[in-house]
């Protein structure tokens, strides 16, 4: 499988949203109807190498915040117990699949885990919601997404 990288402008707004360069390669999978990205795909691994667990990540400030609110609410937990373990497993097995197929080096130590780098349980609800957003069978995302106001979004198919 192939990587498409994110375009010069992406990579500009995604350093003013980080406040640093971004660490290694990815491409906006989800925007705004307005063209803000909301979603990138990272690259398995950072251009040191350093495995990256998330490969559905976050960026738009004002979903992160809301979900941010979330987690600061013991939504981490709450969230894991309204969710079948099996179901959830299943993400998680789903998540590092995807991840697998879009490993460019095998040559070094892979990413492990699922969703938020975790094999079992919630980690991470930004990085549920991000895998629920591209489109993915997510039963954490679901209930996150029911709780916080997305604005309209378009899927973008970077993928050859």
């Amino acid at each position: 499988m192939s990587f498409i990288d994110a375009s010069e402008d992406d990579v500009l707004v995604l350093e003013q949203l980080l406040g640093r360069e971004p660490a290694g390669r990815f491409a906006v999978v989800v925007r705004r109807t307005t063209g803000e990205p909301v979603v990138i795909e990272n690259e398995p691994h950072l251009r040191d190498g350093t495995p990256m667990p998330t490969l559905y990540w976050l960026v738009d400030r004002e979903i992160h915040e809301a979900v941010s609110r979330i987690e600061g609410e013991a939504g981490v937990h709450r969230y894991e117990e309204l969710t079948d373990p099996e179901a959830l497993r299943k993400t998680h097995e789903v998540y590092a699949s995807r991840r697998a197929a879009a490993t460019l080096r095998h040559d070094l130590v892979q990413p492990s885990g699922g969703v938020g780098g975790t094999r079992i349980g919630v980690k991470c609800l930004h990085a549920h919601l991000a895998n629920f957003i591209v489109g993915n069978a997510d039963p954490v995302g679901e209930i996150v997404a029911r709780e916080v106001s997305l604005p309209e979004l378009v899927v973008v198919d970077v993928r050859r």
